[in-house]
């Protein structure tokens, strides 16, 4: 027994220190034997869930931690324990207000929300949804016939909702559409000569006979002169032919004026156009017009038809074209006047106006047209009618060239086909906005020099009727078309003026010998105010560089002035004649003022150089730059490489010529004045022959070089009787330069002795030269320093 007892307390003993180990395993782990195993706290519980039931349990190593589900959020951090946290329900519509958009509204639930959508719309889902699951869009109650309006009005949809709207001729009152008395809420609705009649929701205007609408029976009643289109009842004076034309035209107007059965019973405007145009076919085929004043009959004749019958046409484009018409209509009707622009156009011409100008500042008449009628044959019938073209119409072109001559008085052509533009604005004799008609030539001709388009009207009022420019100006024009602008409407064609030229090939003779001689002289000049130093100041300079000027100018002109195959190219040659052309009248502007400063203040006459280039070539540069940037298809033509005359665009050198010339002048007068003082107090013994040459050689070198010769250019602008001032133009600008050299080189006595002694060292042996050199030098070097002391600028002889 007592080895027994022993073993079992031995047995216990150890079996208590095995339970002793098990005892201290780490929290979340069990023990096993002498071994702690990790405890599955997420499937170990009894009644409640470790992360609770919004959350999703997770296990680790001896623990475990929670995340919650969606819809929920942690009130720590996202990994949590029941310990350390716990999920509570997440408001979306808290957190994201437009979660359901602009037309539905959020609801939150437990660990969700519902979106509903919101009156006037609906779900593309079920009626509660999510962002993901679907969305609200406008629901059309008027397609749906849902919307509740009144009787008389339209459903008009919108986000979320809609709008009635009262119909013309009615107007809200009381949630509900009632009639409006047009007769009674706008006095004289109908005009003077109709009498207006309510209906249900609109109104009708019967106008008394002599008054129509054209059919239209909410337009005012507008009178109609029928008698426009009655015969000449003088005898002899009726246009054979014409006749039928305003038979039918007279009828259809006395029917338009009645009301009734004849009303009823009139042609459409589609049928009354067609019949009109065959009768003016008919009548243009058998070529019975004789005379102006029979086409003034008929031009007459066809405005007024076309104005009766465009308001009775259906549609708002009317076309038609005959064997010797073509015609285009616009029309608009409505309550409210029309605006914008309007172009009609055919083969022959095109007509851009307005809307405003169609219709007028006068009453409006519920309807506004405008039409173009071109005639393909009338233009033989009035080639010769220009008895009241004066020259004060024509819009003659000059061309500035010192080899053009001066035309006569031109013969005109009609240079594309009659044209007839009216609109339903009964005050056309002055238009607040011009009309531009375009017209295509009869001829193209690749060489006009000799011709000139201009924009003319027909006076059908004037005794016989006749062409005539007044109100209409050419816009431009090239060999194709010609584009007009007109203050008026009538009747329209372009004239071509033929100029017939005279003697050309001499003035061309004149003109290139005159430059060739200009260009030797004026580089002799160059030459020699550069390298004699006996006579350098500031008036050789400004000689100088007027010389260069004129040498490059003359160069340039017998190069490259009838090159004009290059468009560039001519471009190029025309800017640079341009810039030395001008470059050389600034030149002229500085010598005036230079002889300004020596007559009038005689010290201090001295101009700084950077001021002379400025002006000499920093003034003509600015205008160039300035002229090419505003219009740079105005260097070269397709006659020669010089300024265009189109837009005025030749007062860019004209302008400033004109300035410079009129400022020297007044130098030029100022000049002569005090030489003239000078010259009768010098010495007595002095012949006054020899004061008078001395005077008048003087004063023409001052006009040769202030350029005061140009002004005979002013007499280009005219057409008649220039014959000789051309000429005198032609030989003084063409011989400038030999001008320049012989009044300040050869009249010059300390230019020719220095002129003398190049030749007479040219001429001298080589010994003798140096033996004169040695022994003369000294008196030499005496004479050029007393020559230095005189004024350098006044002319030696």
């Amino acid at each position: 027994m007592g080895s027994r007892t022993l073993l079992l307390v031995l047995g216990l003993h150890f079996t208590l220190l095995g339970n002793l180990e098990a005892i201290d395993c780490d929290p979340g782990f069990t023990a096993k034997g002498r071994l702690c195993d990790d405890i599955d706290e997420c499937k170990e519980w009894d009644s409640t869930p470790p992360c609770g039931s919004n959350a999703t349990c997770y296990n680790t190593h001896g623990s475990f931690y929670c995340q919650c589900l969606p819809g929920f959020k942690s009130t720590t951090t996202v990994n949590f324990t029941a310990l350390t946290g716990e999920c509570n329900d997440l408001n979306e519509c808290q957190k994201t207000p437009q979660v359901c958009g602009s037309n539905a509204s959020c609801l939150n639930t437990i660990g969700s929300y519902n979106c509903q959508c919101q009156p006037g719309f609906r779900s593309t889902t079920p009626v509660n949804y999510t962002a993901l699951t679907g969305e609200c869009k406008d629901m059309d109650e008027c397609k749906d016939q849902t919307a509740d309006c009144p009787n008389n009005s339209s459903c008009v949809n919108t986000p979320g909702s809609y709008t009635c709207i009262c119909q013309s001729g009615y107007k809200l009152t009381e949630s509900r559409c009632e009639d409006i008395d047009e007769c009674n809420v706008t006095a004289g609705i109908c005009g003077e000569g109709g009498t207006c009649q309510n209906q249900e929701g609109s109104y009708s205007c019967l106008c008394l006979p002599g008054y129509s609408n054209y059919g239209n029976k909410q337009a005012r009643c507008s009178v109609l002169t029928c008698d426009q289109f009655k015969g000449d009842e003088t005898p002899g004076q009726n246009v054979p032919g014409l006749a039928g034309l305003l038979s039918l035209m007279r009828n259809s107007c006395l029917a338009l004026s009645n009301s009734g059965e004849a009303a009823r019973g009139r042609m459409t405007g589609e049928m009354l156009l067609e019949n009109v145009f065959t009768q003016i076919d008919s009548f243009l085929s058998q070529g019975i017009l004789s005379n102006s004043r029979e086409v003034s009959r008929l031009l007459g004749a066809v405005e007024d038809a076309m104005k009766l019958i465009a308001p009775q046409l259906r549609n708002n484009h009317t076309t038609m074209e005959t064997d010797h018409t073509e015609a285009e209509i616009a029309l608009r009707r409505g309550q409210t006047p029309p605006i914008g622009p309007i172009s009609l156009a055919n083969d022959n011409a095109r007509l851009d106006t307005s809307w405003e100008t169609a219709t007028g500042n006068g009453t409006y008449p519920g309807f506004a047209l405008a039409g173009l009628v071109c005639y393909k044959t009338v233009e033989r019938y009035v080639n010769d009618s220009f008895q009241y073209l004066t020259d004060t119409d024509t819009d003659t072109d000059t061309d500035t060239d010192t080899a053009t001559a001066t035309a006569s008085k031109p013969n005109y052509q009609i240079s594309s086909k009659v044209v007839t533009a009216f609109v339903s604005n009964p005050a056309t004799d002055q238009l607040t906005q011009p009309v531009i008609l375009t017209f295509k030539h009869l001829q193209v001709r690749a060489e006009s020099s000799e011709m000139n388009y201009t924009c003319v009207f027909w006076r059908v009022h004037e005794e016989g009727g006749a062409w005539s420019s007044h109100g209409c100006t050419k816009v431009t024009s090239n060999a194709t078309h010609t584009v007009c602008s007109c203050s008026h409407l009538s009747s329209f064609a372009v004239l071509m003026a033929l100029y017939p030229v005279k003697d050309t090939f001499e003035l061309r003779l004149l003109t290139w010998l005159g430059l060739s001689v200009s260009v030797v002289c004026l580089l002799l000049c160059i030459l020699t105010f550069w390298l004699c130093r006996s006579i350098q100041g500031t008036r050789t300079t400004i000689h100088l560089h007027l010389c260069v000027c004129l040498f490059i100018a003359d160069l340039v002109f017998l190069s490259g002035i009838s090159h004009t195959q290059s468009k560039g190219g001519c471009g190029f040659v025309a800017g640079l004649l341009h810039l030395f052309f001008l470059g050389s009248f600034s030149w002229m502007l500085l010598e005036g003022v230079q002889l300004y400063l020596m007559v009038v203040l005689v010290f201090n006459t001295t101009i700084r150089p950077l001021y002379l280039h400025a002006v000499g070539y920093g003034l003509p540069l600015t205008i160039v730059i300035i002229s090419a940037i505003t219009y740079p298809d105005g260097y070269g033509t397709t006659q020669h490489c010089w300024l265009s005359l189109e837009r005025g665009f030749i007062w860019s050198f004209f302008g400033p010529v004109c300035t410079i010339i009129f400022l020297n002048a007044f130098i030029f007068i100022i000049t002569v004045w005090r030489l003239a003082q000078k010259f009768s107090s010098l010495n007595p013994d002095l012949s006054n022959l020899h004061k008078i040459k001395v005077f008048t050689v003087t004063a023409v070198a001052q006009l040769c070089v202030l350029g005061t010769m140009w002004i005979f250019g002013v007499f280009q602008f005219q057409e008649e009787g220039t014959v000789v001032m051309t000429y005198l133009f032609t030989i003084l600008n063409s011989l400038q330069g030999a001008l320049l050299f012989i009044m300040h080189c050869l009249l010059n006595k300390t230019v020719r002795e220095e002129y003398c002694k190049l030749l007479s060292c040219i001429c001298t042996p080589q010994k003798k030269r140096d033996s004169d050199f040695s022994t003369n030098n000294p008196s030499s070097s005496q004479s050029q320093g007393s020559r230095r002391t005189q004024d350098t600028g006044e002319l030696q002889t």
